[in-house]
């Protein structure tokens, strides 16, 4: 599989009160005009209202493919959100790339900065807030259109019209998609899990997730993240 070079949109946002609970969050995201510093725990200007959740080395990136807004406006209708890119949280927009032919690993120059693929997106009750829809969350988890985030290998500068390079392939069969498959779809497929468990690149707190299942038999739940109430 040949993955094409993409041109990039770059995204920021500050913090400002989210939903009926004014939860500070920097989900707004706005398209940028200028280079930006892109650090070991992301870009210059940008900001997370939950650093325990959001941020961190490895999601100091996230992707979110504009090819999915045309799909998401058949799904919920011509909301002012879909109008660009941004309404998801995104620090980068691309065309060409989506969950399916992008992989666990796979490293891309980012501009001046070198970037690798280290998780999927989980979305969280924050997209109920956003755009208004109860479920928005499970929605996104549910069609797998989650985006990703990266890891940063080098630091360097991030500018709009920029070109994002695929550079190397460590686990191309790995995609975010089967990574998706195996959390939410195919749950307790032990083979996967195992399989999951055993990827040198990644993130601890994922394969915890493998682990588990693996030893309890069970699946997670998830409903505090995609609603933000807390399981009784």
């Amino acid at each position: 599989m040949t993955i094409k070079d993409c041109t990039i949109e770059v995204l920021v946002g500050t913090l400002a009160p989210l939903g009926e609970k004014k939860v500070p969050s920097g989900i707004a995201k706005k398209p940028v005009r200028k280079r930006l510093w892109l650090s070991n725990t992301g870009l210059e200007g940008d900001a997370q209202g939950d650093l325990k959740r959001h941020g961190g080395v490895d999601k100091a990136v996230h992707h979110y493919p504009f090819d999915h807004y045309e799909k998401w406006v058949s799904d919920i209708g011509a909301v002012s959100l879909l109008e660009g890119a941004g309404a998801f949280g995104e620090n980068i927009s691309t065309t060409g790339l989506d969950e399916t032919n992008v992989a666990l690993g796979d490293v891309f120059q980012l501009g001046g900065a070198r970037v690798e693929v280290s998780q999927g997106r989980q979305p969280c009750w924050k997209l109920n807030s956003r755009f208004g829809i109860a479920d928005m969350s499970m929605r996104v988890q549910k069609t797998g259109r989650t985006g990703w985030y990266y890891r940063v290998v080098e630091t360097g500068y991030v500018a709009p019209e920029d070109t994002l390079t695929l550079v190397d392939r460590t686990s191309p069969e790995w995609t975010i998609h089967r990574l998706w498959r195996t959390l939410y779809i195919d749950t307790m497929n032990r083979e996967e899990l195992a399989q999951m468990a055993a990827l040198e690149r990644l993130p601890d707190g994922w394969r915890r997730y493998a682990e588990r299942r693996l030893a309890s038999g069970r699946v997670e739940d998830w409903s505090s993240r995609l609603t933000g109430e807390q399981a009784t």
